[in-house]
């Protein structure tokens, strides 16, 4: 739990949140924000949880619930990567600022002729009336010392030597912390998650006793009603729910997976999900103590001195802090605070990256030793090091801008949106909430259900068309970006959106059509718990599953008609039995003919790839009660035999005994099909899986 805390509590609760609550109705923007913490918020994060707890697997292995759609993993992935890259930036921004904190006067306290403008003023400037936009020290130190910002992307420049070196600080923090995998993390993850609120709270303290913060907590409260008819109100909200607990890019499945199968993940994920939006509402009243006593000094408003994302962190608090007693010690501790923040997020972000392709190379047969496996993780970090490299340039900061502004577009919730679907509607929401069950002994109640089924799904789709709609607009301050820039943006977003596209095409194209496919909907053989005392719990709910199925319907299709048919141009015979509403159904279909339809069967499976073949194979095969004879005459066999054998386990037939003849040289006796095709032991019944399709 201390790690999913450490996960999901990161930079944006500190800096994003408070300013949407002052921007958007102060104390009558947590209406919005706790309605979509419970009906988007929550349900995500415990649909997530569970999940990856279930099957104690990566964002992409975990895919095997429904292969067709495993390019949701990869999309993951992908988003994990963008976020490690762009966000490992901002902790290093927060690493300079910790390390020139330790001075006897903190470096933006006054206007400083190397990097100050003109229009800088400090506490030494008495008469500014003619600056027609004054800037604090604050504002010009972070601007033009610490980032060394260009006028635009034209004059983009090489990385800066200080940043630099802070980015490689912190990789190679990062790389100690994940280098044992997630026994390093866990141990981590005590610190990072707790330091944090022993910070705010001191800071929370020290913010209280200053003159002024009465009134900025006063504002940060005060609601304004009048906001909640605006759906951009609304929009704010349910995008800082979602970003803020961290769903969607594969974050919640990694630190998941390492649960105990007996974990109570309902319990976890409420407690986790509330613990990181009070810290939210938690932070506001910090920031705010702090502009009001900015206000104070200044005589004007809060309006005038709150900003939003990284000025928040950089520029506002900062230039607070010159103004306090003992300014060092403060922004020591605040900055510690910052990178304890976004340590603990950026840990658990790269852990799954680094889980996912490992789960990928452990599919393909790759073995990685010990050795290996730290060796790879220390590639994956130096590679994120060199890619973040630009970030930190004259020019780098329109790229982060670029960035975040793909992590908080339509990628994320298209890729929300298609596993709610799929693992609800295609996995099938019972089977899932049995899942859930195995685990904490309680199937979830009617509000997951309902919010699953219906309410998260559409708030998803709601916001998709809202960010499409409303054309972005990259901006900085008075600089707007050129043409390529949104190439640039639309090319990232729309990548999640081809993996997962992509990869539908790709099983289509290269396992047979759409009747193949349907057998890719299923979760494959290797699905369920990960540990072998549960997998046999999970076979056998299945197995009282079915046998209650056989138990309610079990004299449906007990008048058969015709017998063994012969099927033209191969060398097996299947012994069928169909009743007349199976009949019906086949006729309504559009296949008249029983052996027209067998064979168009056939046709198809008959272009399976090798590759395919032995997954066929070993379907058929995994659930044995015996070991085949000859398997390596098995895999050797005719393609016809073994598309036929796919036939029959796309058909839902009963058992393979008695149905192969020709030359494979296998007693077929014992050998069933896997528990996803709810066997029976009855040749003579059709497979109940027919029925349970149909409904």
């Amino acid at each position: 739990m201390m790690t999913c805390i450490g996960y999901a509590v990161g930079l944006g609760n500190v800096w994003r949140f408070p300013y949407l609550c002052f921007k958007n109705g102060g104390g009558a923007f947590l209406i919005p924000y706790t309605l979509m913490l419970a009906l988007l918020g929550l349900p995500l994060f415990f649909l997530e949880f569970a999940f990856g707890q279930f099957a104690s697997l990566g964002p992409i292995s975990v895919w095997n619930i429904s292969p067709l759609f495993k390019g949701i993993g990869y999309a993951m992935v992908f988003l994990s990567w963008l976020l490690n890259i762009y966000y490992q930036v901002i902790v290093a921004h927060c690493l300079y600022y910790f390390g020139v904190s330790f001075t006897h006067t903190l470096p933006w306290t006054e206007c400083n002729p190397p990097w100050s403008t003109p229009d800088c003023i400090d506490s030494n400037r008495m008469n500014y009336s003619n600056i027609t936009y004054p800037k604090t020290p604050s504002e010009d130190y972070y601007f033009n010392q610490v980032l060394k910002l260009s006028p635009g992307f034209e004059e983009f420049g090489a990385p800066g030597w200080e940043l630099s070196l802070c980015l490689l600080c912190c990789w190679i923090l990062c790389g100690l912390a994940v280098i044992k995998g997630v026994q390093s993390l866990g141990k981590v993850s005590y610190f990072t998650s707790v330091f944090p609120y022993i910070m705010l709270t001191i800071l929370l303290i020290r913010g209280a006793l200053l003159p002024g913060s009465g009134a900025g907590v006063l504002y940060y409260l005060t609601p304004d009603f009048s906001r909640l008819t605006d759906p951009q109100v609304w929009a704010d909200a349910a995008t800082q729910i979602f970003f803020s607990l961290g769903c969607c890019n594969g974050g919640l499945i990694t630190v998941s997976s390492y649960n105990k199968f007996k974990n109570n993940c309902c319990r976890d994920a409420v407690i986790v999900a509330i613990i990181n939006c009070a810290t939210s509402v938690y932070a506001g009243f910090v920031i705010f103590s702090n502009l009001g006593f900015m206000a104070y000094q200044k005589n004007t408003t809060i309006s005038e001195v709150a900003s939003s994302g990284p000025g928040l962190a950089f520029i506002v608090y900062p230039e607070a802090m010159t103004n306090m007693p003992l300014s060092s010690l403060w922004s020591v501790l605040f900055f510690t605070m910052m990178l304890t923040l976004g340590f603990g997020s950026q840990f658990s972000i790269l852990e799954t990256t680094l889980s996912g392709i490992q789960d990928e190379f452990r599919r393909l047969g790759v073995h990685l030793t010990e050795r290996r496996k730290i060796a790879f993780r220390i590639s994956v970090c130096c590679l994120n090091f060199f890619m973040g490299l630009p970030m930190v340039c004259a020019g780098g900061y329109y790229l982060v801008t670029i960035y975040d502004s793909v992590m908080s577009g339509y990628a994320p919730l298209i890729v929300a949106l298609s596993e709610t679907v799929v693992i609800t509607y295609v996995y099938g929401l019972r089977q899932f909430r049995c899942d859930i069950e195995l685990m904490i002994n309680e199937r979830p109640n009617w509000y997951w259900r309902i919010c699953w089924l219906v309410i998260t799904p559409t708030i998803c789709l709601l916001l998709i068309i809202s960010v499409l709609t409303n054309r972005i607009e990259l901006k900085e301050k008075n600089y707007s970006f050129p043409p390529w820039a949104y190439v640039l943006y639309q090319s990232l977003s729309a990548g999640t959106v081809l993996l997962i596209v992509g990869w539908f095409i790709y099983k289509y194209c290269s396992e047979g059509g759409f009747l193949l496919l349907k057998e890719f909907l299923k979760p494959v053989h290797e699905w369920g718990p990960a540990d072998k005392q549960h997998r046999a719990e999970f076979i056998s709910m299945i197995k009282s599953n079915e046998s209650r199925i056989n138990e309610a319907g079990g004299n449906l299709y007990t008048s058969p008609i015709g017998g063994p048919t012969t099927i033209e141009g191969s060398q097996l015979q299947l012994g069928y039995g169909l009743n007349s509403s199976l009949k019906s159904g086949l006729a309504a279909a559009g296949v008249i003919d029983d052996t027209k339809f067998f064979q168009s069967k056939l046709n198809v499976a008959e272009k399976l790839t090798h590759a395919h073949t032995k997954e066929v194979v070993k379907r058929v095969v995994s659930n044995a009660d015996i070991n085949p004879a000859n398997a390596a005459a098995l895999l050797s066999a005719s393609q016809t035999a073994l598309a036929a054998v796919n036939s029959v386990a796309l058909l839902g037939s009963q058992s393979l005994s008695g149905c192969i003849t020709g030359n494979i040289n296998i007693d077929t006796s014992g050998i069933k099909l896997p528990e996803q095709f709810f066997i029976s032991s009855d040749c003579d019944e059709m497979n109940e899986s027919v029925k349970s399709t149909d409904q």
